[in-house]
């Protein structure tokens, strides 16, 4: 397989001196140009090129020329160090600050300020379910879990045994974010910690051999598109092993000298094991999901209500360009970083709207029931959940017990009494029991 390496403009061809002095005549122009592709937007080559600046600015290769200069000298080094010796850097994009503000505000718990009147705790707690359920999916998929969403979600929620590698990878995954939310939020990163959320990301998913251990220049890794291209031959294995105590301090925040906003550090965390790929298998799941410790432990608990890789999925060649960019285009980590951090604020913007939306669906079925029937909270949620999923949504006892978090004896309890009002049916499916929204309840929520 050949090294996939990124489309370069030919510097050689350039008049290097008069460039700069075109520059300096043309300054606001240069200036415009250079926001156009670095701010809002932080562009490579590959798509700089089809743009056409105006003729008196010189060539496309030219401007290129301007802007790469201004990044370099406008970028800070970062600790994330490369192979060659060399420190990966940042240029800092002038939405950071408000993309940071906006974060700040909402994951602290302030998302939920407007709605704490309709969304109950139960409510948040199927939220939080459901969020961990769909980041664990969404993650496994992205490397390679070849299991629908649906059929994923009733694998988790309906508590049943994996078939096959798939399956298993997205278990894994789900007990692996539920450990990170229980356990480990409390703990500092460490080398033993590492290797336990490897091996609970892994189990039976890779040879016991391989589990929990880092990998070794023997193991011959490669990230590729398995057809023609490598797109990144992780460092060998001594430096590995140098690296990993520094991404420990680094997380651990040990011997810092300067502030570093906490968003800006979980995206490098997440960044940094990319890049060292420190085991067999499992790295980019090990990576997104530290991504969720570092933030939970740093106070941002609303961050678990957020899937971030539901988005990046969605996005996953660009998620895979960002890494590409980094390493092949002067170690200039930006690329990541501007694409992790628009994730975020899309999760953000889309877990708001989807807060809104179920808002108004829980008053306008708790408006209708509250007079005729005395429920509790999770029996509204239930039942706005099978509502909304109209013919053929169903719950199960164990998707109950696992979206609210109570004991069977609570979720029996609560099933039985809506299905003595005749708001919910049972249904028999093999050796499962199945419970589904009754014709009298869609009167009930349709009624005037």
């Amino acid at each position: 397989m050949d090294l996939y390496k990124i489309q370069k403009p030919n510097f050689a061809k350039i008049d290097h001196k008069q460039v700069i002095e075109n520059y300096l005549k043309n300054k606001n122009e240069y200036i415009s140009f250079f926001n156009k592709v670095s701010e809002n937007n932080y562009f490579y080559w590959d798509k700089v090129k089809y743009l056409v600046p105006p003729a008196h600015l010189g060539s496309i290769e030219e401007v290129w020329y301007i802007i790469k200069l201004i990044r370099s000298i406008s970028s800070k080094d970062t600790v994330i160090k490369a192979e060659n010796g060399k420190y990966f850097t940042l240029y800092r994009p002038s939405y950071t600050d408000e993309y940071l503000h906006k974060i700040d505000m909402n994951f602290g718990g302030e998302i939920f300020t407007h709605y704490q009147h309709i969304i109950t705790p139960y409510g948040k707690q199927r939220l939080l379910t459901k969020s961990i359920i769909e980041e664990a999916i969404a993650s496994s998929q992205l490397e390679g879990a070849a299991v629908t969403t649906p059929v994923a979600k009733k694998l988790i929620l309906e508590n049943k045994m994996p078939k096959d590698k798939s399956e298993r990878m997205i278990v894994n995954n789900y007990r692996t974010m539920q450990a990170i939310v229980e356990h480990f939020k409390n703990e500092a990163l460490s080398s033993e910690m590492l290797l336990e959320l490897h091996k609970l990301i892994t189990k039976d998913t890779l040879d016991v051999d391989k589990q929990g251990r880092y990998r070794n220049d023997g193991d011959n890794i490669t990230i590729n598109d398995q057809m023609k291209y490598i797109y990144h031959t992780p460092p060998n294995a001594s430096f590995l092993n140098e690296q990993i105590p520094q991404l420990i301090k680094y997380a651990n925040e040990e011997n810092e000298t300067g502030f570093v906003h906490p968003i800006i550090k979980a995206i490098f965390i997440h960044f940094w094991v990319g890049y060292l790929h420190p085991f067999y298998d499992g790295n980019g799941r090990l990576a997104r999901t530290l991504f969720y410790w570092y933030l939970i432990r740093k106070g941002y608990w609303a961050i678990q209500y957020l899937p971030i890789s539901l988005v990046i999925k969605r996005a996953s060649n660009q998620y895979g360009m960002s890494y590409v960019y980094s390493e092949q285009d002067g170690l200039d980590v930006t690329y990541f970083y501007d694409f992790h951090i628009k994730k975020i604020i899309e999760a953000l913007t889309n877990f708001e709207a989807y807060i809104k939306r179920k808002s108004a669906e829980n008053t306008t079925i708790q408006s209708k029931l509250a007079g005729k029937f005395q429920l509790n909270d999770r029996q509204y949620e239930l039942l706005r959940y099978l509502t909304v999923k109209q013919e053929g949504g169903y719950i199960t006892p164990s998707s109950f017990i696992a979206l609210y978090k109570v004991s069977r004896e609570t979720a029996n309890k609560d099933l039985k009494i809506l299905e003595k009002l005749n708001l919910i049916e049972k249904k028999r499916f093999g050796k499962n029991m199945r419970y589904f929204a009754t014709q009298s309840l869609f009167r009930e929520i349709l009624s005037n």
